[in-house]
């Protein structure tokens, strides 16, 4: 007999995906992903979105963010977005991974028992795919969060694969930004030294912090903002760094603007403020519109693409996961701002933009598909020898 689930009609009931078809049935109408798996989280009233875009090169990998929504269809375009990216973030550093992001709208920020319950659900909800996608920690979500899905999942990138190995992602984001900053000097400046230079770091999280204390100890002169005027200010004493309030970064002189908090803050309205040289920071999607990349190069800007320049973490981690040594994770994560000379190189002999010589790499990849012996799920990555 099956066990009684209670009155449906004594559930309490979530109107605003009903409320909201056409957003969700318009956004996935007109795209070509692998696939979407959409699930509610009644305890919580958290929608689920796991968002499988691409699986040319490798099982679909991406991370887990958690944020507060307007609505249903807003988390949904993100998922897409994001999943996107990522799809040419893999291919654009040839790794056997394809495009995927996960998202946790979620009604109110959650903490303790709550916050933990959904991240278990969530958890078993990866099981359920069978390898064919694995996550890490996002905007939103930690390294403890991460710990808590490894509980019951092994496809948690970052955690599971290396018992000794570090847990956090944003040093290696940094570390990549860092050398793609070099590469970026060096492409514009004929010298890829950091002494004298200003940079100018929207946004001092985890990443922004990270890098800023690596630029500071190249010799440059670091200008920090943030929406929490506090960190910013807090960082800055540490690093007896400048301080602009956020909405200046754009107007503020500087050899490099570092944007690494949200995206799309390269767009028709900031893109004629820019006081600076050179684009390199590692927020996701920072183009508002793929035309921006135009606007950039018509005012003499030099923009390292988004995808290639932040993807330090995501290549050390999914390293970590296959048992590479540290050493070797360090050094291919560097090699970041190798590809970007080369980007910048092939983009200045087509008289195009950089964005659109990494794009047209990363399609090349992705045209010739996977290595031979490339792994189809999580189950048998660590079959790959990094090394």
């Amino acid at each position: 007999m099956r066990a009684s689930r209670g009155n449906a009609a004594d559930t309490p009931r979530d109107t605003s995906l009903v409320e909201d078809p056409e957003g969700i049935l318009g956004i996935l109408a007109g795209w070509q992903g692998v696939g979407v798996v959409i699930r509610r989280d009644l305890p919580t009233g958290t929608w689920i979105f796991v968002v499988l875009h691409d699986d040319t090169l490798g099982p679909p990998t991406g991370g887990c963010r958690m944020k507060v929504y307007a609505r249903p269809s807003d988390a949904l375009l993100d998922g897409i977005r994001l999943a996107e990216g990522m799809t040419y973030k893999w291919a654009a550093m040839d790794f056997p991974f394809g495009g995927a992001k996960s998202v946790l709208a979620v009604p109110r920020l959650l903490s303790g028992d709550e916050r933990r319950g959904l991240l278990l659900r969530f958890g078993a909800l990866l099981n359920s795919l069978g390898g064919r996608y694995g996550t890490g920690a996002d905007l939103g979500t930690t390294t403890e969060d991460m710990r808590t899905i490894a509980e019951v999942s092994p496809y948690v990138i970052g955690v599971h694969g290396r018992s000794e190995g570090p847990m956090d992602p944003s040093p290696y984001t940094a570390l990549g930004v860092f050398s793609g900053i070099q590469a970026a000097l060096g492409h514009r400046e004929g010298e890829r030294g950091l002494s004298g230079r200003s940079v100018l770091i929207q946004g001092v999280g985890a990443v922004g912090a990270s890098l800023a204390r690596r630029l500071v100890e190249a010799g440059a002169e670091v200008i920090l903002s943030d929406i929490d005027e506090g960190r910013a200010r807090a960082t800055a004493e540490e690093l007896d760094a400048e301080v602009v309030a956020p909405g200046a970064e754009y107007d503020t002189p500087c050899t490099v603007y570092a944007p690494c908090a949200v995206g799309a803050t390269l767009n028709r309205e900031t893109i004629p403020r820019l006081a600076c040289d050179i684009v390199a920071g590692a927020a996701n999607n920072q183009l508002g519109h793929p035309g921006d990349a135009e606007a950039l190069m018509e005012r003499d800007i030099l923009y390292a693409p988004d995808f290639v320049i932040n993807g330090g973490g995501a290549m050390a981690f999914t390293l970590i996961y296959q048992g590479a040594s540290l050493d070797t994770v360090e050094a291919r994560v560097r090699s970041i701002g190798p590809r970007l000379e080369t980007i910048f190189a092939e983009a200045e002999l087509r008289s195009t933009s950089p964005a659109e010589a990494a794009l047209a790499h990363a399609e090349a990849i992705l045209a010739r598909g996977p290595e031979e012996g490339a792994p189809s799920s999580f189950e048998d990555m660590r079959a790959l020898s990094p090394e």
